[in-house]
């Protein structure tokens, strides 16, 4: 009462008002993470709505559509449910068998390849994956040859962060596992490396893994998240404690390898459905006679992940952050740019099935609106958490494109610093949609708001990573700085204008891992 007492005398102290650019940016958030759209998982009745809406906005905009067959862009999946009481898990002992409990003690998941039943034996393979160019490989001399590969997340800390990113992406690290003779993954999360606590990601266990319908799929043939309260049954025997593990993890020292002492037995009935679900794409066309033709690409997410089936009380994911923000903005940016001339064309696209494996990026990557090599650049907004003030910025990938000078420059002009990965060993550069455009050669950033190393910000961030998170406590509820978010939309309107204005296209540089991907 007192702070609103001073608001409407205008005194020292009074709150600010809510600017109209905070407000209709925050209105977009509202729709899109209530209750009514339960969550949007991919391919739900509460997703067709949220498509719906984004593509009226878009054309609220001034955007047309950007194919002949109008906004929207149908991508098929194919969905994957566990019927968990007709599956089962088993640690088997020389001497005798431990049933684990599914959800309490372990869960499967479903991406990759998963077949009914696997009985191997099994191998701790440290952080199972290899960085070529470094000469590292922790599988080196391990037999795998039909086994399942334990491992532990994370990396050693003398790697450099891209080509950690980069090779422990699942497609990497199971293309060196299978190398090797592995048939399935076990993973133990490290505390430091995870966002997601084991008690929180298994609520979300029963959500309806996808892939995209007609592609073959590469991907272990069993995948196991260990519950790692658990962790030293699965050790029993081996000579070795998963105490001793994190331990010698903390240190940055080499990791032990090792057989297990147990066999892991698996059984799994999997359901399957086909269906469809929607990018949404809206173009904004240059004026430039030749630079017209190409294309800047605006991206972020509208899917999150539906409703937990295990949960008490609130069941609905409703994903502000994740990503209705990120959503909102794009919105809120194509509006700010009608009317305005630019060279280049925009493209804003809204993709869908980021939460079952960055899948609607990669559909779209390999069958987009118009020629692949025509798209110069991405710039995806997924999660930029607005909140506390927007004093700094972190670009992931500010080290690898011409970007990263557009980026510096524009918000130096704004008085707003621009940092890299404060934690590159959470491998957030490779984990959401601009991946996809990375992987296609296409220079791609991503974004979040930035702090200080043990500032107040920092723990706001981490807390928020800790508590909400992939929780159902990401909703409209939660404390949001919503004039740093108008902040942010200005900061990447003004960048998008910039790039789509400017004479040369972004590139790769020259020491960038990346660059391999680039077209010739």
């Amino acid at each position: 009462m007192f702070s609103l007492l001073l608001l409407l005398l205008g005194l020292p102290g009074a709150l600010p008002a809510e600017s109209a650019a905070a407000r209709r940016w925050w209105a977009h958030v509202e729709y899109l993470a209530g209750d009514k759209l339960q969550g949007r998982d991919t391919g739900s009745d509460g997703h067709k709505q949220a498509a719906r809406y984004v593509a009226q906005e878009f054309e609220r905009a001034g955007l047309r559509p950007a194919s002949a067959s109008g906004y929207f862009q149908p991508v098929p999946f194919r969905s994957l449910t566990l019927d968990e009481p007709a599956s089962s898990l088993e640690l088997r002992f020389p001497s005798r068998g431990e049933k684990l409990t599914l959800g309490i003690d372990a869960y499967f998941g479903l991406r990759g390849n998963p077949v009914p039943q696997i009985d191997a034996e099994m191998v701790f393979v440290g952080y199972g994956f290899a960085v070529p160019e470094h000469r590292y490989d922790e599988l080196a001399g391990l037999d795998l040859n039909g086994k399942v590969a334990v491992y532990l997340t994370g990396s050693p800390k003398h790697l450099p962060p891209s080509l950690v990113s980069h090779y422990q992406s699942a497609e990497q690290r199971w293309r060196r596992l299978k190398e090797a003779g592995a048939v399935g993954v076990a993973i133990l999360s490290n505390p430091t490396a995870t966002d997601t606590s084991f008690e929180r990601s298994r609520s979300a266990r029963f959500v309806p893994a996808m892939r995209l319908a007609g592609v073959e799929t590469e991907g272990p043939g069993c995948t196991v998240t260990i519950n790692p309260a658990q962790a030293n049954r699965w050790l029993d025997g081996a000579g070795h404690t998963f105490e001793e593990i994190l331990s010698l993890a903390a240190a940055n020292k080499p990791l032990p390898k090792f057989p297990l002492h147990a066999r892991l037995a698996a059984r799994m009935k999997i359901n399957t459905a086909e269906l469809l679900s929607d990018n949404i794409a809206g173009l904004k066309e240059g004026t430039h006679p030749r630079l017209k033709n190409e294309l800047l690409v605006l991206s972020a997410h509208v899917d999150h992940v539906g409703v937990s089936r295990t949960l008490t009380g609130d069941k609905i994911y409703n994903g502000a952050m994740d990503n209705a923000s990120g959503i909102a903005s794009l919105i809120e940016i194509a509006k700010a740019l009608k009317g305005k001339k630019l060279k280049r064309s925009v493209l804003f696209l809204a993709l869908t099935g980021e939460e079952k494996g960055l899948l609607g990026s990669q559909y779209f990557v390999h069958s987009p609106t118009a020629p692949r090599d025509t798209i110069v650049a991405n710039l995806n907004f997924d999660m930029f958490l607005p909140l506390f003030p927007l004093e700094r910025v972190i670009m992931y990938g500010l080290e690898e494109s011409t970007l990263a000078d557009t980026v510096t420059r524009v918000a130096a002009k704004a008085g707003i610093e621009v940092i890299p990965d404060p934690e590159p060993q959470r491998n957030r550069f490779i984990r959401s949609d601009q991946y996809s455009f990375i992987r296609r050669g296409i220079p791609a950033a991503a974004f979040k708001l930035g702090y200080k190393p043990a500032s107040p910000e920092e723990r706001i961030f981490q807390t928020w990573m800790k508590e909400r998170y992939h929780a159902v406590s990401d909703d409209l509820q939660q404390p949001v700085d919503k004039e740093a978010a108008v902040r942010f939309n200005k900061l990447m309107q003004a960048v998008a204008a910039a790039l789509a204005n400017a004479s040369q296209r972004p590139a790769w540089k020259q020491d960038s891992f990346f660059k391999r991907f680039a077209r010739p």
